[in-house]
């Protein structure tokens, strides 16, 4: 996307059989603090993505316009399956899409779930990783803080202090869980958090990781609901976002934390809950975090427009795009399901696609190569032994009769040698 549209609230990507990937945004009324005239609707767009130049399409392959009265776009989780996704909004609650088509042609249905529009604005929205879970954590949106705020101050006369302690004690730290597709609650607990920040579900899909605005981080268990843990930090440390591993081998949960005036990522061991260590990576505040499908990689990005990859087994930066979104908050990054790309997304500066500069990966077709290559070099180590070595097979010849073996046979020839004086016997 080019500069200056900036309207992009968030993007992600859409998985399709066969290795196709999409591109989803959202666009809202409102950017920069400014909003935009009715006739700038929100809206959701599907685009495609060149798997060769790494790029998504100037245009996209479908569009849904967005009812002023739900009001602006605040985040999206899109199915693993991405047949579905869902999004929220600051007014309609969050609302349910289904993909439909194929190649070129596809199509974007708004799907009809009282359960999900009777929610507030969500920050965080998750599918968990087997798709059979959804969840969301609330917040108040700035435009229902400053409504709040005034009123307060006009209708009732009461000092700004006043009127900020009573907005904190109305915000939303409401935590969801359900059943996908049933929306069967596992869990409805308004308290969970002050406000949230961030969430994101373990690997099995047995546990959801969330983050409050207050620093604290909570563990649930997710078939159930009941709370787990409430991870550990000192009193100058705020866990602000959090990330599963996704590899299947190093069970740990990844956490961008502010400690004081520093920036670190903090590794929290899921067997027990306590941290183990802390790198740091980014060096600056992080707004967003993601972790690779195959789990090697761990991104984040900052607030001020960088972002950094790490190498999971060494916890060491392998890309830095220094000023990809200059000045501005990342609000969405993501990895792309089957290429070393991310893609990125600002207000400012619309939607990024970023090209990793990481080893590359072994294609399918490298490795059965490489099993060739080792099948066939067995086999000429094998018959390069066989002709110079001794064996029941291949016998060494003697010296004094070349061509001849040193076996003879025990009853001879049954045609006479020319030398027999009596030559054959007729019996």
């Amino acid at each position: 996307m080019e500069p200056g549209q900036g309207t992009v609230v968030f993007g992600s990507w859409i998985r399709r059989p066969e290795s196709v990937n999409l591109v989803v945004l959202g666009k809202s009324r409102t950017s920069g603090g400014r909003h935009f005239s009715s006739s700038s609707p929100s809206l959701l767009e599907i685009f495609s993505f060149d798997h060769n130049t790494a790029s998504i399409s100037s245009s996209p392959l479908a569009t849904y316009e967005l009812e002023e009265a739900d009001g602006d776009l605040v985040s999206i989780a899109v199915h693993p399956t991405g047949d579905d996704f869902v999004c929220s909004t600051t007014n309609g609650g969050c609302k349910s899409f289904e993909l439909h088509g194929e190649e070129t042609n596809f199509t974007l249905l708004a799907k009809d779930l009282p359960a999900l529009q009777s929610f507030g604005p969500q920050k965080c929205l998750a599918f968990s990783v087997d798709g059979s879970k959804f969840a969301s954590g609330g917040v108040v949106s700035k435009f229902h803080r400053v409504f709040f705020l005034c009123s307060m101050m006009v209708l009732l006369q009461m000092p700004v202090v006043k009127c900020s302690c009573l907005f904190n004690q109305l915000q939303d730290g409401h935590l969801r869980i359900l059943n996908w597709p049933s929306l069967g609650s596992i869990l409805d607990e308004p308290r969970a958090h002050k406000s949230f920040h961030d969430m994101d579900f373990s690997l099995d899909s047995e546990f959801l990781a969330s983050t409050s605005i207050d620093g604290s981080g909570r563990i649930w268990k997710t078939e159930d609901g009941s709370p787990v843990a409430s991870l550990a930090r000192s009193a100058d440390e705020k866990i602000e976002l959090c990330r599963f591993s996704k590899d299947g081998t190093k069970p740990f949960l990844f956490c961008a934390v502010q400690k004081g005036d520093k920036a670190v990522t903090s590794v929290y061991d899921i067997s027990s809950w306590k941290k183990i260590g802390f790198k740091r990576l980014l060096k600056k505040p992080a707004s967003i975090m993601s972790v690779s499908l195959d789990g090697k990689y761990l991104a984040l990005g900052s607030k001020d427009g960088d972002i950094c990859v790490a190498e999971v087994k060494k916890m060491e930066v392998s890309h830095w795009s220094r000023r990809l979104h200059l000045g501005t908050n990342i609000t969405s990054l993501e990895f792309c399901p089957s290429q070393r790309v991310v893609l990125t997304t600002s207000n400012q500066w619309g939607a990024v696609v970023t090209k990793l500069t990481v080893p590359a990966d072994w294609k399918e077709w490298q490795i059965y190569v490489l099993l060739l290559g080792l099948f066939l070099a067995s086999a000429i180590a094998f018959y390069v032994f066989f002709e110079n070595s001794d064996s029941f097979w291949n016998f060494p010849l003697g010296r004094d009769q070349p061509g001849r073996s040193r076996i003879q046979p025990i009853f001879g020839d049954t045609q006479s040698s020319p030398e027999d004086p009596f030559g054959p016997v007729d019996l």
